[in-house]
């Protein structure tokens, strides 16, 4: 996530290389990412956070706290401090940097790698207005970015920052149903990517909702409607907003 980020303020020119700095425990990665972006890299986090104006936390939630622990003291109290950790809130980080430092904490998700990112965007009690719309200016770069309560930020990680996983498991799931009707494997491939992208394509359209757009493609007694009873009679509807509800408690158990 912290490439893609990058990557979209250095394509829609919103920052200069010069005023980018990237930091990783991983040699290999800082490497790749300084050739890649030609943007300048510090091997110790916390000369990094020292330096920002601006701090992006791009690690995993489980590794936040040994970062803040390390680097925590460093950050400059009139520094934005954004997370991008799930599940991790605002109040934690906020516990390990100088008193009033601005917290900003983003749920964003991968395809901010293509300039197609759908974030949350949530204020801790010392992040103003400033700090906002600083940080919904960074991820808007990189596609959606909506300002929502902290408390809600969960179900955000749910929907659309674990979103991308769910799509891609319908492609799997459609190339395979796809190979066991006969279909060669590239075939299969081509058609659930493309129809996929087709139809997502269509949402983003002209504001006709998802609904919709369902009932348009689903002719009664045809092939559709036949695939779409066998779903509802077989649950699918549940099932699938329960797993969403699984991932929002998920994110819930790591903020502790």
């Amino acid at each position: 996530m912290a490439e893609a980020v990058i990557n979209a303020l250095l394509s829609n020119a919103k920052y200069k290389r010069s005023e980018i700095l990237a930091s990783d425990i991983n040699g290999k990665r800082l490497a790749y990412i300084r050739k890649k972006y030609g943007v300048a890299v510090e091997p110790d986090p916390a000369r990094a956070c020292a330096e920002g104006k601006i701090v992006l936390l791009a690690v995993k939630p489980q590794q936040m706290e040994e970062l803040l622990s390390y680097c925590g003291r460093f950050i400059n109290k009139d520094s934005l401090v954004i997370s991008i950790a799930a599940g991790i809130t605002t109040k934690f980080i906020e516990n390990y940097l100088p008193e009033g430092t601005a917290v900003v904490r983003v749920m964003p998700n991968t395809p901010a790698l293509v300039s197609m990112g759908a974030a949350g965007i949530s204020k801790g009690k010392s992040a103003g207005k400033k700090a906002l719309s600083a940080a919904r200016g960074i991820f808007a770069s990189a596609g959606l970015a909506v300002i929502v309560p902290e408390s809600k930020l969960n179900a955000v990680t749910a929907l659309s920052g674990s979103g991308p996983a769910y799509i891609f498991y319908v492609a799997q799931l459609m190339e395979e149903a796809g190979l066991e009707m006969g279909l060669d494997g590239k075939t299969a491939s081509e058609l659930a990517r493309q129809t996929i992208a087709g139809a997502a394509a269509m949402l983003r359209g002209d504001g006709v909702s998802a609904r919709e757009l369902r009932m348009k493609v689903t002719s009664p007694g045809g092939t559709t409607e036949a695939a779409v009873k066998y779903m509802q009679e077989n649950k699918l509807p549940g099932i699938f907003k329960n797993a969403m509800k699984k991932a929002k408690k998920r994110a819930g158990e790591l903020a502790r």
